[in-house]
């Protein structure tokens, strides 16, 4: 019974495997100037975003402390 057990838990571990292989193999790696022009992409979008809300926080503060004060 226990060896039933052993190979089905190795059926199911060598399906696994068997599928991940399938599953890498339809991936579709972006070239490498693809990758630059994503990459600058969320660098900027991230910097100006970053910009947004610490713009938002100043004044925020800013009104905050003229109200305290």
């Amino acid at each position: 019974m226990e060896e039933a057990k052993k190979s089905n838990s190795e059926n199911k571990t060598a399906s696994f495997w068997k599928g991940v292989k399938a599953e890498f193999s339809k991936i579709i790696w972006p070239t490498k100037e693809t990758l630059t022009k994503q990459s600058i992409a969320v660098v900027a979008i991230t910097v100006i975003t970053a910009a947004f809300i610490a713009l938002i926080d100043r004044g925020l503060q800013y009104g905050i402390n003229f109200v305290i004060k």
